[in-house]
């Protein structure tokens, strides 16, 4: 009897920890965050999408952490993105005190071996995305080209922000695999001076994130004044039902697998993460922050009057996707690397 009285103890202290446990882990990150600053770190200069989305993710985030830190954005521009991501991965502490919006190119950067790279996706711990919207490679309507197809029977002249971004590889991959006839001017300091040269009809199109078009460039859609010929995600866009998806025009299985990889980014295209080697609770912790953070009421009034689009992943869901990419068949890499290689070569 007292040995079956004290198996009755063991497991209703067992029982009773089990219930405690989600608290107490709770009350240590609380404990841990109480009083401290965290840093947002974001790999462009202020006042693009990705600097305002961070900007927005730090203000509301911090609210449903344990412990309320202080979240404070810091630029840190240059290479590519890769000087923000190499900081992270060998200077930043790893704490749980670093956030970051590391560019949608790092996982591809890192699965191509590209010159630079020092940092590990795959330790990094994602939080969350704010919009899986895709890009789009938009023709400006006065210059005649509606559809991929027309793209692909004359030359159209596209202008892109430097070669080392989606802005010129994904037209370099649709003229190397679809046949199309994009010729790149790279020579454009942003996206901006990009839509002042459509304007002024010195290039015909331009490749952009659609999000970018709705709460840029409002006017112009409802203007009529581009035409989208190609969206490039894994899922078409609500607004774009009839505009095809890049990795859909692939002829072979290889081809659509090279195009699927160069589409995959959409799915964390303003993504969060934090170090390598953050203790699992505060993992845990700041993704469902994100989580509650992107249902904030504020949160949402303030993107509806932006026209910030918000179509959330979960950080779960963006760490499968970056071990996709990163453990990608070396055929593809191959050919995404000779695409990319040419683009370089625009510089």
């Amino acid at each position: 009897m007292v040995g079956i009285a004290s198996r009755v103890v063991v497991a209703s202290a067992l029982a009773i920890f089990a219930v405690l446990r989600p608290a107490v882990a709770q009350q240590a990150v609380a404990d841990f965050y109480h009083g401290k600053t965290m840093t947002m770190i974001i790999p462009t200069s202020p006042g693009g999408d990705y600097d305002l989305r961070a900007r927005m993710v730090a203000h509301y985030m911090s609210r449903y952490i344990p412990g309320n830190p202080t979240i404070v954005p810091r630029n840190m521009p240059g290479g590519g993105g890769i000087t923000a991501a190499n900081w992270i991965q060998v200077q930043a502490p790893h704490d749980g005190t670093v956030l970051q919006t590391p560019l949608s190119t790092m996982p591809l950067a890192q699965a191509l071996k590209m010159r630079g790279v020092q940092f590990d996706v795959t330790q990094w711990a994602w939080i969350g995305n704010t919009t899986k919207s895709p890009n789009v490679i938009s023709a400006w309507a006065a210059s005649g080209i509606k559809t991929i197809e027309d793209a692909m029977k004359r030359e159209v002249i596209l202008g892109a922000p430097g070669a080392n971004t989606p802005s010129a590889y994904n037209p370099l991959a649709l003229n190397a695999i679809v046949g199309t006839k994009f010729k790149l001017i790279v020579a454009y300091p942003g996206g901006n001076d990009v839509n002042l040269a459509m304007e002024r009809g010195e290039v015909e199109a331009r490749h952009n994130i659609w999000a970018s078009w709705v709460s840029g460039n409002p006017q112009w859609l409802k203007e009529g004044k581009l035409n989208h010929l190609v969206q490039i995600g894994l899922e078409k866009h609500p607004d774009l039902p009839n505009v095809p998806l890049m990795m859909d025009l692939g002829k072979t299985a290889e081809d659509r697998a090279v195009l699927r990889l160069m589409s995959a980014d959409t799915v964390f295209a303003r993504a969060y993460a934090t170090t390598p080697d953050v203790p699992a609770d505060r993992i845990q912790a700041l993704r469902r922050a994100f989580d509650a953070a992107m249902k904030d009421p504020d949160l949402l009034a303030e993107c509806e009057k932006a026209n910030r689009d918000l179509s959330t992943s979960t950080g779960e869901e963006v760490q499968a996707v970056v071990a996709e990419i990163v453990s990608a068949q070396q055929p593809v890499l191959d050919r995404v690397n000779a695409i990319i290689t040419q683009a370089e070569k625009l510089q």
